[in-house]
């Protein structure tokens, strides 16, 4: 940081020979203070963990029933939307590091850290849903702390990604609340 007895200075000529000499690294740049290929891991593990997500309430979307199912199947589908939009960024973060998303369905299961259960009936649904948030939550907050400054591209991307998964969370609570009538978190 910058202060009046130490102004900010750098050697613009040697960043600009640092560019055009490393074209094949793309964002990478030798500032870069993390370990690519350990940061290239830790998402892909995440992208398995979204496609795992997506696909738990995809299918609780299709077969929740019951009388008060509608509203809930439309919270899971809209889950489902957004779990898939962060497995697109986690996806664009790890090419921009020029590493390659692994998206391939072998060995899904364990790359992620949230399991795909499919719950026995809509209260099940709304609960494997919820432990699977709480799960992401806890490793979205490591990997903020990890990433810290070392990767702050990385850390406000999994900020954002945090934000939605609280939501998420917050939702299946008051869902679980409405269908089971007993909250489970203190007032």
């Amino acid at each position: 940081m910058a202060t009046e007895s130490q102004p900010f200075v750098t050697d613009i000529e040697a960043i600009r020979k640092r560019a055009r000499e490393h074209l094949e690294e793309g964002a990478v740049t030798t500032n870069y203070e993390g370990e690519v290929d350990k940061a290239i891991r830790l998402l892909n593990d995440a992208v398995a963990t979204e496609i795992v997500c997506v696909l738990r309430y995809r299918y609780h979307a299709v077969v929740a029933t019951g009388i008060s199912s509608e509203s809930v199947k439309e919270e899971f589908e809209e889950h489902a939307g957004d779990e898939e939009q962060h497995m697109l960024w986690l996806a664009e973060r790890i090419n921009q590091l020029g590493g390659t998303p692994n998206m391939n369905p072998e060995g899904l299961a364990q790359r992620s850290a949230t399991q795909y259960i499919e719950g026995a009936n809509l209260v099940g649904m709304i609960k494997e849903n919820l432990v699977a948030e709480r799960i992401v939550i806890e490793i979205y907050r490591d990997l903020i702390r990890y990433f810290a400054d070392k990767d702050p591209t990385t850390r406000i991307l999994i900020e954002r990604i945090l934000a939605q998964e609280e939501d998420h969370a917050n939702d299946m609570h008051d869902l679980l609340i409405a269908h089971e009538g007993t909250p489970m978190l203190e007032q």
